[in-house]
């Protein structure tokens, strides 16, 4: 004798649910905005405490706890690390902003 092989729906009935409010429609997602809109709203402040805050992260330049960014700047040019020439223009612009001339470690004690 041969066994036929069953399926589980053979021993039990299969029952389909029924859907409460019928066919649901797809929305479409809303569009989103251009990628020139993005850019557009980060400011040029915020641009330029990004760069500022990647000089202050990058080691290459020395340690930053204890000094300004200017003077961390002008420590690396005089290792010869070749600090990027952008940054002291832009510390040189903004002497009077502590948020430009400290560095990001600066309100913590050492």
């Amino acid at each position: 004798m041969t066994t036929k092989h069953r399926l589980i729906t053979d021993s039990f009935k299969m029952v389909k649910k029924v859907r409460r409010g019928g066919k649901r429609v797809k929305r479409s997602p809303p569009p989103s905005p251009p990628p020139q809109e993005e850019a557009e709203t980060k400011s040029v402040r915020e641009e330029e405490l990004q760069q500022l805050k990647q000089f202050d992260l990058d080691w290459r330049f020395g340690p930053c706890t204890g000094i300004s960014r200017l003077q961390r700047w002008e420590r690396a040019k005089l290792h010869g690390t070749n600090p990027p020439v952008e940054i002291r223009d832009l510390l040189l612009q903004t002497q009077n902003d502590l948020e430009y001339n400290q560095s990001l470690w600066s309100d913590y004690p050492l």
